[in-house]
């Protein structure tokens, strides 16, 4: 999967955005697991208005989650790309944690019930995590299944 492939699938799936909760974009494939990336429009909203929708940055963080979730290195060893755990416990508290926590499954109509519905999973059992790329992390939901995860994207965060 390349950049330009991933950019036309993100045009492709902006007008079914608005009625889904979540829309498919791809399976990446690695050493046999498959994770399945996700969009919602939340996120979509938030990067543009943020002016990243699409952009480099987003692209490439988008590109990433074919390094998979490895629960062995679930904590970002610093400085590497993939999908890593957001945990609430981290000091100090920052903008990923205040974004995925207080201002979306923490709250009440932001969306994070719904995710869990239509995985068929409850909210509780998604793991909060990070997409990270060098320049941009985009944040979100996973579902860890022995067979294929699903990473369902909702916020972005690009403070250094």
């Amino acid at each position: 999967m390349n950049i330009q492939e991933l950019k036309k699938l993100l045009k492709e799936a902006e007008p079914k955005l608005p009625d889904s909760v979540f829309v498919n974009l791809h399976t990446f494939k690695r050493n046999d697991k498959k994770v399945t990336l996700a969009i919602t429009e939340r996120l979509m909203r938030k990067c543009k208005k943020g002016k990243i929708w699409k952009s480099p940055q987003m692209l490439t963080a988008l590109k990433n989650t074919e390094y998979g979730f490895d629960e062995q290195k679930a904590m970002s060893p610093g400085g590497s790309d993939g999908i890593f755990l957001l945990t609430r416990n981290y000091k100090p508290i920052n903008q990923m944690m205040i974004k995925l926590f207080d201002r979306f499954i923490d709250k009440s109509g932001s969306g994070a019930e719904s995710i869990a519905e239509a995985l068929e999973t409850n909210l509780s059992d998604l793991l909060p995590v990070r997409l990270v790329s060098h320049h941009m992390r985009l944040l979100g939901l996973l579902k860890k299944d022995d067979i294929a995860d699903i990473l369902v994207l909702v916020d972005y965060d690009d403070t250094k």
